[in-house]
């Protein structure tokens, strides 16, 4: 009897120490569940955060380019202008080398201005060059500043794989639109 009642107590013991192991596990999957959770909400802030500055950089970019291009359209119009106007002893008349000053937007400092002449079309000319220097100088600015994306660490699972993937190729895209990229 004494021997079934030491065994009855050993039971109660193991069982006891079991119950206390799995409430154990239960709270150590819990807290595991949990930070399972945060960092899913991490990568999904990060997923959104990295579309986002994307987005803002094609923007910057398509801007960029845009700018450029009537860049180099105007100096175009400008050279082109220059030249015409550097002819008007050999080509035109005083009239027409002013009419094509005016069309171009060439200043004619070698020629008194006439008294119909407005000024003020000439002013409103350097302050639309200026604004468009001002820009220009703006969005190179934007391209000094790094595009910040998230880092990646390599030991992923196979869920997390597409995402560093996706990174991956969004830095090498951003770098190679011009902008330099730093991981945070």
């Amino acid at each position: 009897m004494k021997l079934r009642d030491q065994e009855n107590e050993d039971i109660a013991l193991t069982v006891g120490k079991l119950r206390v192991e799995l409430e154990a596990a239960k709270k150590r999957l819990a807290e595991l569940e949990k930070g399972h959770q945060e960092a899913a909400k991490q990568i999904n802030s990060w997923r959104r955060l990295a579309k986002q500055n994307i987005a803002e950089r094609g923007k910057d970019i398509s801007e960029l380019e845009s700018a450029r291009q009537r860049i180099a359209e105007q100096s175009a119009i400008v050279a082109t202008a220059e030249k015409l106007v550097r002819c008007k002893g050999r080509y035109h008349s005083e009239l027409n080398y002013r009419a094509l000053a005016k069309l171009f937007d060439v200043v004619t400092p070698d020629l008194p201005p006439l008294e119909h002449e407005n000024v003020h079309y000439a002013d409103a000319a350097e302050v639309e060059i200026t604004a468009l220097r001002q820009r220009i100088q703006e969005l190179e600015a934007k391209l000094s500043k790094p595009v910040l994306l998230p880092k990646t660490n390599g030991y992923w699972t196979e869920q997390e794989k597409a995402y560093e993937e996706a990174i991956t190729l969004a830095k090498r895209q951003v770098r190679l639109a011009g902008f330099n990229v730093e991981e945070m």
